[in-house]
């Protein structure tokens, strides 16, 4: 039996804060940027249509387009890439509740794992089929089946994801992640659904909470509520899909999904999978006070947005713009597949 090989946060090679400091300071003014552009979005529209998460990624990608951050910002940058996002995955542990599982029917549970599972399988197999290379073909995947960007911020660490990829994974689930919340009212529409079917609808394709909110309001208050449980049940996911990732991706000894590295020594859990596991694990026990369970998402999604603005700004849009069209042909096909996939849960359950 292999005995996990568990890898804790340690600096960069021959970094000191003096080297690191530059680029985290940068990476923090893009952080603020994006979260001051999401605010004006809230005051001139009513909601953030982009959230701080994908602002972070876009302002750090455009600053970089425009200028190529010289050696002196190197470290902080990459600093801010890695450890922040994966302290962040354990401070999502703390959100983890059991009132969804106890308020939601056991096969609404399980058809909601299963279409996330298979939308997994099937949105990877499209990916490689558009010749998408593999972990970006994964994350596409994980972001679509899952909730989207968090959930390519989650699985990204664990598939050894480079900055490139990621980047392009966000950004064009991103922008079908709007097309998304505008079109899904019509769909839902057009097939006379009602409240309890189009929230779960919504709750299956929809990526963001809040987008869930936005996209299940027009048919009212019953598909909000539908839409937040069953959203609420799929954000359970990552953790699940971190850990069969982890042990599937280095099985055999390689690195992220294609095994690029042979007879490198696995590294089957990642420490900050532990870390979610074990917060997770102590707040379903009622070890983690109420009080303090607010806070620590709120600080898991600022060290994100930290990551994603040093993710913008290590990222080189040309290898973007390379693989533009089969990406976004991989998005695109993935979610007509979760919709479908969606629809037929719908219908075996009788929600309609």
């Amino acid at each position: 039996m292999t005995i996990p090989v568990l890898h804790p946060v340690a600096m960069p090679a021959c970094s000191t804060p003096e080297r690191l400091a530059p680029g985290i300071v940068l990476c923090l003014l893009v952080t603020v940027l994006a979260y001051g552009l999401a605010e004006a979005e809230r005051v001139l529209t009513g909601r953030a249509w982009l959230e701080a998460l994908v602002l972070a990624i876009l302002c750090g990608t455009a600053l970089r387009s425009r200028w190529v951050p010289a050696r002196k910002w190197r470290a902080g940058i990459a600093f801010c890439a890695k450890y922040p996002l994966e302290i962040a995955i354990v401070l999502l542990g703390a959100s983890v509740s059991d009132t969804v599982i106890r308020a939601a029917d056991p096969a609404l549970l399980a058809g909601i794992a299963g279409v996330v599972a298979v939308a997994i399988v099937l949105g990877f197999g499209i990916g490689r089929l558009c010749g998408v290379p593999a972990r970006m073909a994964l994350l596409v995947a994980c972001g679509n089946a899952i909730c989207g960007n968090s959930a390519i911020a989650a699985i990204a660490p664990v598939i050894e994801a480079d900055d490139d990829e990621i980047a392009a994974a966000i950004a064009f689930t991103a922008m079908f992640g709007v097309a998304v919340v505008l079109g899904l009212p019509l769909l839902g529409i057009m097939l006379g659904m009602g409240g309890v079917a189009y929230g779960a609808l919504a709750g299956l394709t929809v990526y963001a909470v809040p987008q869930v909110i936005a996209a299940a309001a027009p048919l009212g208050t019953v598909a909000v509520q539908m839409g937040m449980l069953v959203k609420l049940a799929r954000v359970l996911m990552p953790g699940p899909v971190c850990l069969v990732l982890s042990l599937v991706t280095h099985s055999a000894g390689g690195e992220g999904p294609e095994g690029a590295v042979a007879g490198a020594r696995p590294r089957l859990v990642p420490w900050f999978l532990v870390g979610f596991l074990a917060l997770a694990a102590c707040r379903l026990l009622g070890l983690v006070p109420v009080g303090v369970v607010a806070p620590l998402g709120d600080g898991a999604a600022v060290l994100t947005v930290v990551s994603m603005a040093a993710l913008g700004l290590g990222a080189d849009l040309r290898m973007v713009a390379r693989a533009g069209g089969r990406v976004m042909a991989t998005v695109a096909l993935s979610l007509l597949g979760l919709t479908g996939l969606g629809l037929g849960l719908i219908r075996m359950l009788h929600l309609a």
